[in-house]
């Protein structure tokens, strides 16, 4: 009950207050914006929170998550343009409702079903957590190292790109974070005489520049694309009648963002396009589907916004990304001096219960933003590409600077960013990388340890139940997507196979 009074006190502090209601608006001002994304916003605040205390700081980051997972939404019905990737599916119909002159309708719906989602999911969060955590505080090395391989593992379907190049960000991943000084050994390992290395590459710096400068160098290409923009009406909540006919919908679609969202590596984007395609599986009219459908924009947006509660679940209790945005929240949460995993809910109870209040009120506010603000919100994307592309540039190069006050952190934001554009027009995403630098250090670590515990004998690994539990996940999750493409296979050929037979029989 003390840890609840402790993280209220987020919510009733004037000034942990202000940081919420900042990280929710400026969330879903950064999702509004076409180009941008939560991840890159998390990633350009961080530098800036350093001076703040780790609860506000967290808090903030937590709200601004959940705002820009909203804030998609708005540009998706409006000018069909995804503010995010997780609101990609939301334009398949919310852009035809407001083609028909609904677009208030499609963003009530929108705002209404983005809250529910968020709100059910955090229930998630504040029960399951703790429990999770409580089953890990027994871990050890083997089962950490076990643990960190089932996580990298999640890389095959981080992104939409291939398995084979999401491992192969992966990789680029994991090697960065062997830079800097063997503290095994004492050898340096790829520092190459400069002495900014031998403690390793800072995470900051190369997060800032494989989202932010990668895509201002993409976006660069796409500054004379025309678009069409549509005026919005006034936000309106849905009827009765609209209520009735998207509530199956919204729990539909909060159950599986929220079990998708717990799973690591997966996210909003996998979230909202599974509620899409279940939805329009179910419906009795698929092919209102594309047309304009609420049951469309409705299942989706629950979806990515229970996605949110969800991730921090592994985020929390296992220190496992369960999203791009979360694997740059455990940047932060390890700027502050903060251990994601078991031991943080021993250490740091309070937060929790803080981060749980934050997102709610991220989520209360959000809906009063959407509700009165939307229209607002819509016109950031009258500004000129030339505009705000720049201002981006700039914010990148003084979060990167501010942290340690050195250039040489500039570079390594710089270099990343033309790497990271690189590898994007190669097809590599930027989440497999920012996910194996964070989990590098575990694997390494904890592999080192449990060595040494086993005197160097790699076989004693399998005699830790937990760890084959892992190794099973595992090798699940790098070919489950082959797994299935066999069995549908095997299914069409049986079933072609018996409607052969039965053609034959007729005749």
């Amino acid at each position: 009950m003390d840890n609840v009074l402790l993280g209220l006190q987020v919510l009733t502090h004037p000034t942990s207050f202000f940081w919420i209601l900042f990280g929710t608006a400026f969330g879903v001002l950064i999702g509004a914006l076409p180009g941008l994304s939560a991840t890159m916003a998390v990633a350009l605040l961080l530098p800036f929170t350093v001076g703040l205390d780790p609860i506000s700081a967290i808090a903030m980051l937590a709200a601004l998550y959940c705002g820009g997972s909203y804030g998609g939404s708005i540009t998706a019905i409006l000018i069909n343009s995804p503010g995010t990737p997780a609101a990609a599916a939301t334009s398949l119909d919310g852009y035809p409702l407001a083609q028909k002159g609904e677009a208030g309708r499609a963003l009530g719906i929108a705002t209404f079903s983005s809250t529910i989602g968020g709100i059910v999911s955090l229930i998630a969060l504040l029960f399951g957590a703790p429990l999770l955590a409580r089953l890990a505080f027994d871990f050890g090395p083997p089962e950490y190292f076990g643990l960190a391989l089932f996580g990298l593992s999640m890389l095959a379907s981080i992104s939409g790109a291939s398995t084979i190049k999401n491992l192969t960000g992966g990789v680029i991943g994991l090697l960065l974070a062997t830079v800097g000084t063997d503290f095994t050994t004492g050898v340096e390992r790829f520092t190459f005489g400069f002495y900014e290395l031998t403690e390793g590459i800072n995470f900051v710096p190369v997060m800032i520049g494989l989202f932010s400068i990668s895509e201002l160098l993409n976006q660069c290409s796409h500054l004379k694309n025309p678009i069409v923009r549509i005026a919005a009406d006034a936000v309106r909540l849905p009827s009765r009648a609209d209520f009735r006919k998207v509530l199956p919908s919204i729990v539909r679609g909060t159950s599986i963002g929220t079990l998708i969202g717990i799973l690591p590596a997966e996210g909003g984007t996998v979230a909202a396009l599974v509620a899409y395609s279940q939805e329009r599986r179910v419906s009795k009219h698929p092919e209102e589907f594309g047309k304009g459908a609420i049951e469309g924009v409705a299942g989706p947006e629950s979806a990515n916004n229970a996605a949110t509660g969800g991730a921090m679940v592994p985020t929390l209790a296992l220190g496992i990304p369960g999203s791009s945005t979360t694997a740059v929240i455990i940047g932060a949460l390890m700027l502050h001096g903060l251990r994601p995993g078991p031991l943080l809910f021993i250490e740091q109870p309070a937060l929790l219960y803080s981060i749980f209040f934050a997102m709610l009120a991220a989520n209360v506010l959000f809906l009063g933003i959407g509700l009165f603000g939307a229209r607002i919100f819509s016109r950031v994307t009258l500004i000129p590409s030339g505009y705000l592309w720049p201002c981006v540039f700039i914010f990148s190069v003084v979060g990167a600077y501010a942290l340690n006050q050195s250039m040489f952190d500039v570079w390594v934001m710089l270099i990343t960013g033309l790497v990271g554009y690189l590898l994007r027009r190669w097809g590599i995403s930027a989440a497999p990388i920012v996910m194996g630098l964070v989990l590098g250090e575990m694997v390494e670590s904890s592999l080192k340890q449990s060595l040494l515990i086993f005197d160097q004998n790699w076989i004693r690994f399998l005699e830790r139940p937990i760890f084959d539990v892992f190794l099973i996940l595992t090798t699940f999750g790098l070919f489950s997507s082959h797994i299935f493409g066999l069995l549908g296979r095997g299914f069409r050929r049986a079933r072609d196979g018996r409607a052969e037979e039965a053609e034959g029989a007729t005749e």
